[in-house]
């Protein structure tokens, strides 16, 4: 997970509009806020997203 990604996920968990496991409706979010990164990101890294939503680990690209 890149940086840019990393804080896409922190901006949309910041608005408090939706449940972060709720992946469609962070899609939804992450688009109105033009985050489309992260928008395609949910989509081929699903595994990795869960994984920095439940244990913050942003793997090592996002330890910079």
């Amino acid at each position: 997970m890149n940086k840019t990604v990393r804080e896409q996920i922190l901006a949309v968990r910041a608005t408090g509009e939706t449940n972060m496991l709720d992946t469609r409706m962070a899609q939804v979010i992450a688009d109105r806020m033009g985050f489309y990164e992260l928008v395609v990101f949910i989509e081929e890294h699903r595994a990795e997203y869960f994984n920095f939503i439940l244990t913050g680990d942003a793997g090592e690209e996002g330890a910079e």
